[in-house]
């Protein structure tokens, strides 16, 4: 009887927790059996396993081999594992290894010994980190993603030949750093200055922007609302070092190993999107839904008229919260969800802009956005009505979004000095608690009490109070002013658009 280790990992939604896997050779039939609660893929994987390992010319114990996977009541799922029960069997074979003994191991399989790209590195680098491991081992496809944490050697194994050697050949591996590994990127999108006219709905955008705020446009076919939406990336900052690394390790989980998130990203899930799609969820090991791939982006549902009222209040909590918690019988999983929230839809079926030459039934115009409940309605900062005849014929002498992006840029350094000042740890306005805004960062006498004014005649909810004086912050941010005053008030008590989805229906 003989037995061989290897470490590795088995992901819990963006967790990842240390899975030893144990290999035994022993007498019996020729076979290998995996237990320790393993999915599909992994159980399919002893011939794929074999087949690499034979083709790699690598000895193959022609008796009975037993793979064991703990913690056994960890799920365990997904074809990483390949790599880890490979050197696992072959380690059974040879003398113990000490470098097998201080590493993660990661990586699938081909039926000619290669090892391709996986998802959930970043968690396991992560996880190695915190573990004390000294080593990562990873697929050459995985590289880019290994950039984006430091402190650990992360090394790179092109085929099952190299991995082997590497442990008992006493070969170096490549760094992963040292690898010349496509990394895909989001690269130059669309800009503003492509848009012509619009001035006060980009205007919008980019207090949005500035802020983090949430918005929708309304208006008729044509105006602009996609457009604008589109662009809103191309102004945002870039992201930092730690959102690079949270966005990418969800990205990768969601099915796209190797790509490295180092913008703002732009997610818009057609309309006729369902809960799971949106939220996460799915049979098995639960995926990341849209809301989790926009973390620290933008999630934009057009013709939001269309998407079903159940899966729009599902909105709600991921938009107070910051994340998705996805319950199961034996577990609960959280994916991150800070995003900011863009809803685009036309003011009624026909899309007519002017309401007397709408040809809906006045009850139809008045349901039209009868899904959008008013807790929801609630949570949006803007609600922006976007003219079809604020449009122009040529884009000449419009802004790009670089110059908008300054502006941004600037705004959010002033907001971010402040409440570090606070000793808050918030990016942006649109992230403080409504409770410190009011007792320690109000706007001035006069513009509170016109809050109050509107709170008393019913037009504003205290979260509307709250979320107004959040933009307030932004306008002022923008205009370099050290506190809201009532101009700014005004102006985000317009940009809020008080009663325009109610006029809309009318």
């Amino acid at each position: 009887m003989a037995l061989g280790r290897c470490m590795t990992t088995a992901l819990e939604g963006v967790i990842a927790h240390v899975v030893t896997v144990e290999a035994n050779v022993g007498a019996g039939l020729p076979g290998v059996h995996v237990v320790g609660l393993a999915d599909t893929a992994i159980s399919e994987s002893r011939d794929r396993i074999r087949t690499a390992v034979v083709n790699s010319r690598l000895p193959w114990a022609k008796t009975r081999v037993v793979v064991s996977m703990s913690p056994a009541a960890l799920p365990k799922s997904g074809a990483h594992f390949d790599l880890p029960m490979a050197l696992a069997i072959l380690a059974a074979q040879m003398p113990p290894s000490e470098r097998l003994e201080r590493a993660l191991v990661l990586g699938e399989l081909g039926l000619d010994g290669s090892v391709r790209p996986v998802s959930g590195i970043i968690p396991a680098l992560l996880a190695a980190r915190s573990q004390g491991f000294e080593t990562l081992v990873i697929p050459p496809g995985n590289a880019a993603e290994a950039t984006l944490v430091p402190d650990i050697d992360v090394v790179v194994a092109a085929t099952l030949t190299d991995a082997f050697a590497w442990a008992y050949g006493g070969r170096d591996l490549p760094s992963a750093r040292a690898v010349d590994a496509p990394a895909h990127t989001l690269g130059d999108g669309p800009d503003y200055r492509d848009i012509a006219g619009q001035r006060e709905a980009k205007w919008a955008a980019e207090v949005a922007a500035a802020g983090g705020h949430h918005l929708m446009l309304v208006g008729p076919p044509g105006s602009g609302k996609s457009m604008i939406a589109a662009r809103l990336p191309s102004i945002l900052p870039a992201l930092s070092t730690d959102q690079c690394v949270e966005a990418t390790a969800i990205h990768s989980l969601a099915g796209t190993p190797g790509a490295v998130v180092v913008r703002a990203p732009f997610i818009a899930p057609h309309s006729s999107v369902t809960r799971a799609a949106l939220l996460g969820g799915g049979s098995g090991n639960p995926r990341p839904g849209a809301v989790s791939l926009a973390h620290h982006g933008v999630l934009f549902l057009d013709e939001a008229s269309e998407v079903s009222a159940r899966v729009l209040d599902g909105l709600r909590a991921p938009l107070e919260e910051g994340h998705v918690r996805i319950s199961r019988a034996r577990r609960e999983i959280t994916f991150p969800a800070r995003f900011q929230l863009v809803l685009a839809a036309n003011p009624c079926r026909c899309a007519a802009e002017d309401a007397s030459k709408c040809t809906c039934r006045s009850s139809d115009r008045r349901n039209y956005l009868s899904n959008l409940s008013g807790p929801l309605r609630d949570r949006l900062d803007m609600v922006v009505n976007v003219s079809g005849q604020a449009a122009t014929l040529s884009a000449e002498g419009e802004e790009d979004s670089a110059t908008i992006a300054q502006r941004v840029a600037q705004a959010r350094q002033r907001a971010a000095a402040r409440w570090r000042d606070d000793e808050l740890s918030v990016f942006n306005n649109g992230a403080v608690p409504a409770s410190y805004l009011r007792r320690h960062r109000p706007a001035t006498e006069t513009a509170m009490a016109m809050l109050a004014a509107y709170l008393a005649d019913g037009e504003l909810s205290q979260r509307g109070v709250d979320r107004v004086l959040r933009l307030a912050w932004t306008l002022a941010d923008l205009d370099a002013s050290p506190q809201p005053d009532i101009d700014h008030v005004g102006r985000a008590l317009e940009l809020r658009g008080v009663g325009v989805l109610e006029r809309l229906a009318a």
